[in-house]
């Protein structure tokens, strides 16, 4: 039965190949569909990790900072550093905006961290070239995704930044390389308004005579000052010390500060299940789509090919081969195309579709399993048509015509 499977492949070899090799290139999208839904997940858990925090304190009945915008005041992470069981807390801020450099442009996500260093929540945890930031403004570290190099500068608004270091996978989790400067910075370039709109802001409050007040000298200064600064940040990045339960923490801050505060499952749910949830169900469907229509391929040519030799099936037939051997036969040729479809699909989506690919495309060994399970099966349901095809041959046919 071996035997005849083999030779007749070899009979037909070439069609038997270039078939393979087109239903490999169609399997290959397959699991590289599978590897960029891998990899939004895994841009997301990266995200969470990188941030090395614990808790998020985001403004109250949102889903901040990463699903939907969030603002609260740059104090309130002096009263919840007071709380018991936090051991750091850190403001923070995220900005998504496209940043030109050499080359091109590229949308990234700036990150406002607080002074300090390595090791407060929201710093960058390693870098593979260059230094942390170590000035209060202009001072930059950047993904190495972004295809920024050391000593370049970019424009961010108004101010020009010089990149000082260089981190790896430092990702949001839409997948945008993510540029870290300091936080005064990034308020201002987060809430930065235009000159026309600050000057007309602040004739409108020259013009209030309730700002006007004779007997408090300097006053619209200073009102005219705080109209030029930002004290909102867009989250407050939590750290809890060892031996107490983050979520008891998480309770205490929301029911004292007035916050809403979500920990690491509980971000990890925004995330993956509200944030990415819409695309997961898209990358389904095209799952679904390829399948059907890798089987749909597999059924034509088995099919053809049978047809091919209805001959040789009635001669077989007719020296008594039985029927058995004749559906192993068909079998055979259907998972032997499969195998070589799968083998091309995996070598094309690890070395050609993954690398080239503008997002993240994780290719997990698990997936890669049961791709080639589900390959199998589609190969031997897809023969189901050519072995009915088989079975129905007279044996008469071998003597007729």
């Amino acid at each position: 039965m071996i035997s005849l499977a083999g030779r007749d492949i070899l009979h037909s070899w070439g069609k038997f190949v270039f078939t393979g090799i087109g239903l490999g290139l169609l399997i290959g999208i397959t699991l590289s569909m599978a590897g960029i839904y891998r990899g939004m997940v895994d841009d997301a858990k990266v995200l969470l990790d990188n941030s090395g925090a614990d808790l998020w304190v985001v403004q109250k009945d949102t889903l901040g900072p990463y699903a939907e915008p969030s603002s609260i005041n740059d104090n309130i992470w002096r009263g919840i550093r007071s709380i018991p069981g936090v051991d750091q807390a850190a403001n923070i801020t995220y900005l998504t905006m496209q940043v030109r450099k050499k080359g091109g442009d590229v949308r990234v996500m700036v990150a406002g961290i607080t002074p300090g260093g390595p090791g407060i929540p929201g710093w960058p945890p390693y870098l593979v070239a260059g230094r942390q930031i170590t000035s209060s403004h202009y001072e930059a570290v950047a993904d190495i995704a972004s295809g920024l190099k050391l000593g370049e500068r970019i424009k961010l608004r108004r101010n020009y930044y010089t990149i000082v270091g260089l981190t790896r996978r430092m990702v949001s989790s839409s997948g945008d390389p993510m540029i870290f400067i300091p936080l005064k910075d990034a308020q201002e370039a987060q809430f930065l308004k235009d000159n026309d709109a600050i000057w007309a802001q602040r004739r409108r409050t020259a013009e209030n005579p309730a700002f006007n007040r004779p007997g408090v000298p300097g006053l619209l200064d200073a009102i005219i000052a705080s109209q030029s600064t930002n004290p909102y940040v867009n989250a407050v990045l939590v750290r809890v010390k060892k031996g107490h339960n983050p979520e008891q923490v998480a309770e205490y801050i929301r029911r004292w500060k007035r916050l809403t505060v979500y920990t690491r499952s509980q971000m990890e749910e925004i995330l993956i299940g509200k944030l990415i949830a819409t695309a997961s169900k898209q990358i389904f469907m095209f799952l679904v789509i390829l399948s059907i229509v890798s089987s749909a391929i597999v059924a034509f040519i088995i099919y053809t090919l049978t047809l091919g030799k209805i001959r040789e099936i009635a001669v077989l037939k007719l020296i008594g081969t039985k029927n058995r051997t004749i559906i192993g036969l068909i079998m055979q040729q259907s998972i032997a195309l499969g195998v070589i479809g799968f083998v091309v699909g995996k070598i094309s989506a690890t070395l050609l579709m993954a690398p080239i690919f503008p997002k993240y495309v994780l290719l997990e060994p698990l997936d890669s399993a049961i791709g080639f399970i589900a390959v199998v099966m589609i190969c031997v349901l897809s023969s189901i048509v050519a072995i009915r095809a088989a079975l129905k041959v007279d044996p008469a046919e071998a003597i007729g015509g």
